[in-house]
């Protein structure tokens, strides 16, 4: 009878795996055998983790990642030797066949994975794909996640991911996508659409729309990883992929006080920066100045300096708001967008004043049935001690909000008015 304490053990293991290596194994695999054959690649890590899951509660092996990789290959050994009409195969795959062991090998090198991993990464943020299939295949193919964990993150359901994992699939067989990073003026475009993906998996995870949680932290930790898969490269190892790693890392490390043990949220002004993560934070600093080289100054930069003047204050009421608001004005100019003068508007708060601050908001008739817009909104008329309409902010944000962590902060800001 198999041990339960063995088989959590062994359970949590492989999901630890899967949420490192699935995606590794993916790419290299999809690599091999060609993307209009990436089921195969997917089958093989399935059939890999399961052996692993079955295997493993008689020994774990003494290096767990390299038996995944090790398996995988034999299973895609197996599959070249049955074969028998090469000219199916990828150009690729058909010389694997006939160079089996120093090839494959070769495949399975580090280098050659990371090349695979950024490789699959274009190619799931090929133009001809839809941005939210580009997420979603991302998120599937190179972040491990299944299908329902897509769904749960995204607030839609299982069958409208497997639909969408299909349709993009089709569309990039009928497009012939070779798996590739685009050289020459393509590529410009390209990692355009890279850095956006990875910075929506980031913003995603650090304020998530899942209604219990609202951070994820694997969304956080895949959008970082591809980041870093990036400067790996040098034809992806840009100022801008630096500054959009720099941004992750600062907010990252604020991770730790954001939420206190009972899971409710705890804001900037009334957060521990003691417990703030110091290993993030020089990253975010390393990567910060590394996105210095060169002239361009995108959105990325600019958001990463604001969390930079946020992580360089000792105290909330040390914060340089002037310069922050100066920054956010850059941004309205390189972005514009209602969440950009939202966010503008709370910083002016914070320069001139609540008053000030409500008149901009004023002009975002477009958020009015967005819970953050009315949160905001509540926050400014409370400083101006108009209760009654402040109350009546917060009672919409509550209607508008999907998030219980935020809706228990509205909760509490009602109750704080309350007592007044």
């Amino acid at each position: 009878m198999t041990d339960p304490i063995k088989y959590e053990q062994v359970n949590q293991l492989v999901s630890h795996l899967f949420r490192h290596e699935a995606g590794k194994m993916t790419a290299v695999l999809a690599r091999m055998f060609g993307f209009d054959r990436i089921e195969i690649a997917e089958d093989i890590v399935q059939d890999t983790l399961l052996k692993a899951l079955n295997e493993w509660r008689r020994q774990i092996p003494d290096n767990p990642s390299a038996w995944l990789y090790r398996v995988a290959k034999n299973q895609a050994v197996d599959i070249i030797r049955k074969e028998k009409n090469f000219s199916e195969l990828s150009t690729e795959l058909a010389y694997l066949a006939e160079n089996e062991a120093n090839e494959l090998n070769k495949m399975f090198l580090e280098n050659e994975i990371q090349d695979s991993q950024l490789r699959m990464l274009f190619a799931c943020c090929h133009p001809a794909v839809s941005p939210e299939s580009q997420i979603t295949l991302s998120l599937k193919i190179l972040g491990g996640l299944s299908a329902s964990e897509i769904a749960r993150a995204f607030l839609t359901t299982e069958d409208t991911i497997n639909k969408r994992l299909y349709r993009a699939k089709e569309k990039l067989r009928n497009e012939n996508i070779i798996l590739e990073v685009p050289m020459a003026n393509e590529l410009a475009g390209r990692l355009e659409t890279v850095l956006k993906i990875i910075y929506l998996i980031f913003n995603e995870g650090y304020s998530s729309a899942h209604p219990d949680q609202l951070i994820r932290h694997d969304l956080c930790e895949e959008a970082i990883r591809m980041g870093l898969l990036l400067t790996r490269n040098t034809l992806t190892d840009s100022p801008k992929t630096y500054a959009l790693l720099a941004l992750m890392c600062f907010q990252t490390a604020r991770f730790p006080a954001r939420l206190d043990d009972k899971g409710l949220i705890v804001l900037l002004k009334n957060q521990d920066r003691k417990l703030w993560d110091k290993f993030m934070l020089a990253k975010a600093y390393e990567f910060f100045s590394k996105s210095t080289a060169g002239n361009e100054i995108t959105e990325y930069h600019i958001e990463a300096a604001i969390a930079s003047y946020h992580a360089s204050a000792l105290t909330f009421e040390q914060t340089n708001w002037e310069v922050i608001f100066r920054l956010y004005n850059l941004l309205a100019d390189i972005k514009p967008g209602p969440f950009v003068y939202l966010n503008r508007a709370i910083v002016r708060s914070y320069v001139s004043g609540a008053r000030a601050a409500l008149e901009d908001l004023e002009r975002l008739s477009d958020l009015n049935q967005h819970y953050l817009y009315q949160t905001a909104k509540g926050d400014f008329l409370l400083e101006l001690k108009e209760y009654s309409a402040a109350k009546q902010c917060y009672e919409k944000a509550l209607i508008l909000v999907e998030s219980e962590p935020e809706r228990k902060l509205l909760q509490q800001k009602l109750a704080d008015i309350h007592k007044q």
